[in-house]
């Protein structure tokens, strides 16, 4: 299985600012074991840029695709719509869950404008910017990942056979 982490920063794209964001989603995944090959790309707040970027994946069967930055409310954060022109099938119980768990220690939370969806048997997930806010938002949700990725590719049979957080 394979997964990519994608920052969105005119920031970063432009190595104007280090990305702390994506790294520490990649050592997430990492420690938990999944996937067999992690990516990695950095890409500026455009959104056919971003497009783009999740189409390349998509096309090239990678199974899960997270997004960290660019979910907020300012003129240049555009990945929940890149996404959204993407998507075949929103997943709106991971955002709702992000939001929900994001709530708990801020009301800002209720500003994300992050969606979770499919394309074919891709999973893609808009996680927010800031390092603390990734980590806690896909670890609200971690536990439904492992299920959902086996769901579309095929391999769950019985979900009573199903055993939480593994791949």
């Amino acid at each position: 299985m394979k997964s990519v982490i994608i920052t969105v920063s005119d920031r970063s794209s432009k190595g104007e600012r280090e990305d702390t964001s994506g790294p520490l989603l990649i050592k997430i995944l990492k420690e938990k074991g999944w996937f067999s090959h992690i990516a990695y790309e950095i890409v500026s707040d455009d959104k056919d840029k971003i497009e783009t970027l999740l189409k390349k994946y998509i096309y090239n069967e990678y199974n899960l695709i997270l997004t960290t930055g660019g979910t907020g409310l300012s003129p240049r954060d555009f990945t929940p719509d890149a996404t959204l022109n993407v998507i075949e099938k929103e997943v709106p119980g991971l955002a709702e869950e992000m939001r929900r768990k994001s709530r708990e220690k801020t009301p800002h939370a209720l500003l994300s404008r992050a969606v979770a969806g499919i394309k074919e048997k891709t999973l893609i997930i808009n996680l927010p910017g800031s390092p603390k806010g990734a980590s806690e938002n896909f670890e609200a949700i971690a536990d439904a990942v492992p299920h959902a990725l086996k769901l579309l590719e095929g391999s769950v049979k019985d979900c009573k056979d199903e055993i939480p957080g593994k791949i």
